[in-house]
């Protein structure tokens, strides 16, 4: 059931290679690589193998009842429904932090919970949006890559 679109899933190990995230900015180009994000900025969530964007719309998710999360578009490209707000305690995400994501359309926020999917996908987890903020709904970035912000070249000090 749901909206047939490709399904998102979590596992336990941190160092799966389908787990892999690209953060982008929002389609109008605002998020720069290399520039730290912002708490409160929105972003949108690009699957690294298959270029579809973390989505969410008004379907119940098949196994909890909240609400569907599902991989949409191609090549980066999708639509309003894949922008996330980050939500984090300074004024930076950094590295170490656990964050949520709020959906900025529907307003549920990004969580996994114990549910486990059978055949064919066997031990993963249900991602879905829920209305409230609980301690479902943290994430931690784990493995990647992390880009320093560079120096500013009209304050380098060498010789």
């Amino acid at each position: 059931t749901g909206s047939g679109q490709q399904s998102v899933t979590g596992v336990e190990a941190s160092d799966d290679a389908n787990s892999y995230w690209r953060i982008r900015g929002k389609s109008d180009g605002s998020c720069q690589r290399g520039t730290p994000v912002k708490c409160g900025q929105a972003i949108r969530l690009t699957h690294v193998n298959t270029g579809k964007n973390l989505h969410t719309h008004h379907f119940p998710s098949p196994l909890s009842n909240n609400q569907e999360v599902s991989a949409f578009g191609d090549d980066g490209e999708g639509d309003d429904l894949d922008i996330w707000i980050v939500q984090c305690s300074g004024t930076y995400w950094e590295r170490e932090d656990a964050v949520r994501f709020k959906h900025v359309g529907t307003e549920v926020f990004l969580s996994i919970t114990g549910e486990q999917y059978g055949h064919p996908i066997r031990g993963q987890r249900e991602v879905h949006g829920m209305p409230t903020a609980n301690h479902h709904n943290y994430w931690k970035a784990m493995e990647g890559v992390f880009i320093k912000p560079s120096v500013d070249p009209a304050k380098h000090d060498e010789l």
